[in-house]
């Protein structure tokens, strides 16, 4: 239960209607914002933003709540051209809704109030002054005349009679080796199946580096398994992993020297030697299912199949 209490304002009030107060389309600030600018004096100028700001009215409730009273009636704007050329915007604020013909009778009734600031000097053109001197072209138009014939940090360096010119990248002789493995690489992992063909050109010169380097092929292909993720994360650009894995060179593993008095043999193929994997690789398995090349993935607990393998294979009845 709620009790009221009320006392009637001696001097200093403004009578509303009950329908401005509770009024169910105007929200608190345009209620407030509308009742401020009513109970100013006869003859006060003050504008609706300067009243939001008296009244602790945000920008974007002000906008709001002055939206609220012009379509609902209560504030009406027009702009209009005083004396002088200057615009000037005439506000209209009325405790009873009133439609647009009839703001405009009233404002026609109304004195345009002109700020009593000078025009600008703008409103009027000037006469034109001309510049100083005789008129030139641009600074920056056009090259030097003449080559100052001063060295400058710009100047191209002179080329060394005897130093040889290196050969193009499109002239390197690229071994058939090379060309063969990037051929087959994209059967090396379903992250490479998507090699643009515009690339093996430069990864079979990267590749012919490797080799040249002293690497085997098996050496650089588990060299990009290395570097494949092994968390299936896709690959989008497979030829730029390849080239940022082929571009530095590692040196080649030094052979083991023969022990003193031992008959030397002919060299034969190195052996794979678990030992010389790296912890990454160490931890990695062969994949059981059904693929062209070995896969390797990374087991999270005794499974024998990858992930793709594990997701498309179905289960047994």
């Amino acid at each position: 239960m709620i009790y009221r209490h009320h006392i009637a304002p001696p001097r200093a009030f403004t009578q509303f209607s009950h329908d401005l107060i509770r009024h169910p389309r105007l929200s608190s600030d345009a209620v407030r914002l509308l009742t401020w600018q009513l109970s100013l004096p006869e003859g006060a100028r003050e504008s609706l933003s300067r009243t939001a700001e008296r009244a602790r009215i945000g920008a974007c409730a002000f906008t709001r709540a002055k939206r609220q009273l012009k379509e609902e009636g209560f504030v009406h704007e027009r702009r209009l051209q005083g004396p002088g050329g200057r615009w000037v915007t005439q506000q209209l604020v009325s405790n009873v809704p009133l439609s647009e013909a009839e703001a405009g009778k009233i404002l026609a009734r109304m004195p345009v109030h002109v700020p009593d600031a000078p025009a600008s000097r703008q409103l009027a053109p000037s006469a034109r002054v001309p510049a100083v001197g005789a008129p030139t072209r641009p600074p920056a138009d056009g090259h030097p005349e003449k080559d100052p014939g001063e060295n400058t940090s710009h100047r191209p360096a002179r080329p060394d009679p005897d130093a040889r010119p290196e050969p193009a990248p499109d002239t390197v002789e690229v071994p058939e080796t090379a060309r063969a493995l990037v051929a087959a690489l994209p059967h090396l992992s379903p992250d490479l199946r998507r090699i643009p063909r515009g690339m093996h050109d430069e990864l079979a010169r990267l590749v012919s580096r490797w080799l040249a380097a002293g690497h085997t092929p098996p050496d650089i292909r588990t060299h990009i398994l290395r570097g494949l993720p092994d968390d299936g994360t896709p690959v989008h650009r497979p030829g730029g992993l390849l080239r940022y894995l082929l571009r530095d060179v590692p040196p080649a593993p030094a052979a083991p020297a023969p022990a003193p008095g031992a008959a030397t043999s002919p060299p034969a193929a190195r052996p794979s030697d678990p030992t010389r994997l790296s912890s990454r690789l160490a931890a990695l398995r062969e994949c059981e299912g059904d693929h062209v090349q070995a896969t390797l993935f990374r087991p999270v607990a005794e499974e024998t199949l990858c992930r793709a393998c594990s997701r498309h294979r179905l289960p047994c009845p």
